[in-house]
């Protein structure tokens, strides 16, 4: 066993600790790979021979140094390659490392169902049921022509492989994330809607110069309202209203354009509709994200927009200059929410 799949135990809201947490993986392994929002493969094969210890041990110390340094614990999965360790974590829980044996891969994997498997969807898992084929067991004694006729040759190929316990994937250290989220949290809990969009206003600057800073640009937004009521849970209040909200939108084209974020950002927020709503923090995401010399760009030939676009240039040379602060928020350009007159 010497990969572990890792998911830290976050609060909603704090998937921005996770760039510091994966440090605390790096101090082990330099083949990590982020999981976000909150999760982390790592291949410790030359840290059980640095340390002279199995996996199912560092993953013991890993929990003990998370809790100790950021009060955060976690649920690890053991495996021989990633695949396996992903499946392992399904069944983990905080304070217990789930391992599967390397001598024992098949029958760990006999009774899982196939949707355990990362990659499945319920599709494909609805049409091997309906043949019979509703475990890993099932599908690794079935015929491969089978399986090729009923998912396709390449998937039911690669679908018994995964089955029979055999993992051709790898850790990818350094991987690009996959999103980028920042949060503003209030002081107290907030009912203003102005403080809302200034809030947002700053969250998705800071998003659209961390997108620029890394040269991409992303496909989504999301935007996620945490309310008064139960700290830190997903679950409903004692009032029967949501703790949190999310709500995501598909940009019209990938952007890392501060005043494109902000106005889908603007939009989702007065999509909710939200009525004397006591807000304690807001949180948005960007997913999707490719390289900013890959995407599109329709010309507007508006040259305002231009404008703004130029000095989001220098905006951005000033932050990495003087600082993040160097620019404040709101300071680029107006930018009009939907029915709301501009905000600046």
């Amino acid at each position: 066993m010497t990969i572990l799949c890792v998911r830290f135990q976050l609060p909603p809201m704090y998937e921005a600790a996770l760039p510091e947490l994966l440090g605390l993986l790096e101090e082990f392994t330099p083949v990590v790979e982020a999981l976000p929002p909150d999760g982390a493969l790592a291949d410790l094969r030359g840290a059980e021979r640095y340390f002279g210890r199995g996996a199912v041990e560092l993953a013991s110390v890993i929990r003990v140094r998370a809790l100790a340094r950021y009060g955060v614990d976690c649920a690890i999965g053991a495996g021989p390659g990633p695949m396996l360790a992903r499946v392992a974590l399904r069944h983990a829980r905080p304070g217990v490392t789930c391992a599967v044996p390397e001598d024992a891969v098949a029958e760990f994997l006999a009774d899982k169902p196939v949707a355990a498997v990362p990659g499945v969807g319920a599709a494909t898992a609805r049409t091997l049921d309906d043949y019979g084929l509703d475990t890993l067991g099932r599908v690794a004694a079935a015929p491969l022509s089978t399986l090729q006729r009923l998912i396709g040759a390449k998937a039911g190929r690669e679908l018994r492989e995964k089955a029979s316990g055999i993992d051709r994937g790898r850790v990818v250290p350094n991987a690009v994330s996959r999103s980028l989220v920042t949060e503003r949290a209030f002081d107290i809990d907030e009912l203003d809607p102005d403080r809302h969009r200034r809030a947002l206003l700053s969250a998705a600057e800071e998003i659209g110069s961390r997108l620029r800073a890394v040269e991409k640009v992303c496909r989504t937004l999301t935007l996620t309202v945490r309310y008064a009521g139960l700290p830190h849970s997903r679950l409903r209040s004692r009032g029967g209203t949501p703790a949190s909200t999310t709500r995501s939108r598909t940009l019209r084209e990938p952007t890392a354009h501060s005043a494109d974020l902000t106005g889908a950002a603007y939009g989702m927020y007065e999509a909710l509709g939200l009525q004397r709503a006591r807000v304690r923090a807001l949180a948005l995401r960007a997913e999707g994200l490719t390289p900013a010399d890959q995407a599109s760009h329709q010309l507007t030939f508006d040259p305002v927009d231009e404008k703004v676009r130029r000095v989001e240039e220098v905006a951005d040379r000033a932050r990495a200059k003087f600082g993040p602060r160097a620019v404040m928020p709101g300071t680029l350009a107006p930018v009009r929410a939907p029915g709301r007159p501009t905000a600046a």
